[in-house]
């Protein structure tokens, strides 16, 4: 699990590419301080394992479902990559429940500056924008933010200069895609209000025993 609050922003050092897979040999420094094989790394909001070390970078495999789900496959030796150990058992929750599974792509289609503020519009598909809601969470490349509003095929976020400073938003050009994985509450509670739907169990009562 993760919390979208972005460590260290790394690059891509070499990239080998399979017939529907790919290696990834990504830089860093600070979290090398603290990685070991099998351990769980978000890179640009995605989970992935980590199966080798060294001084300065590790290797992550990414397969053929991640890469069709996902924008890792338009990186290139060079990319920026934003980076998350998954969450330790002390550690804080500066962000929302990320779990690094991807929803969806969504394309940048506007920026604009707003004082010391950026905000960026992203054009989303569907079935993805249906559970995005305005003030609440979405993870943009691993990054954990408040959504500013909502219309029929995007939404808006509203960035701070240190979190573009800190990742990899301040390198977002129009047009580029980003990797986006909703709050992750309103599909559990879509999934189970539609099975119980289905068998007319819902009541007052099942609601109050499920937390709502």
């Amino acid at each position: 699990m993760f919390t979208g609050i972005i460590e260290e922003v790394g690059k891509i050092q070499s990239i080998r590419k399979g017939a529907s897979s790919a290696m990834l040999s990504i830089q860093a420094s600070d979290i090398m301080q603290d990685i070991h094989l099998g351990d769980s790394i978000a890179v640009n909001g995605v989970c992935l394992t980590v199966t080798s070390i060294s001084s300065n970078s590790f290797t992550a495999d990414v397969m053929h479902e991640t890469l069709n789900r996902s924008s890792l496959g338009n990186l290139r030796i060079g990319s920026s990559v934003n980076l998350e150990r998954a969450m330790a058992a002390n550690g804080r929750f500066g962000g929302h429940i990320v779990s690094g599974h991807i929803d969806g792509t969504g394309v940048v289609s506007g920026i604009h500056k707003d004082d010391n503020a950026v905000w960026y519009t992203i054009k989303t598909p569907l079935p993805v924008l249906r559970y995005i809601i305005e003030k609440g969470s979405i993870a943009i490349d691993g990054i954990s933010l408040t959504v500013a509003s909502v219309n029929k095929d995007s939404f808006r976020v509203s960035i701070i200069p240190h979190t573009a400073s800190l990742t990899t938003l301040s390198n977002l050009r129009v047009g580029d895609s980003v990797n986006l994985e909703n709050d992750c509450i309103g599909k559990y509670v879509e999934r189970l209000m539609g099975k119980e739907r289905q068998n007319n169990h819902i009541t007052a009562g099942f609601l109050a025993e499920h937390g709502f």
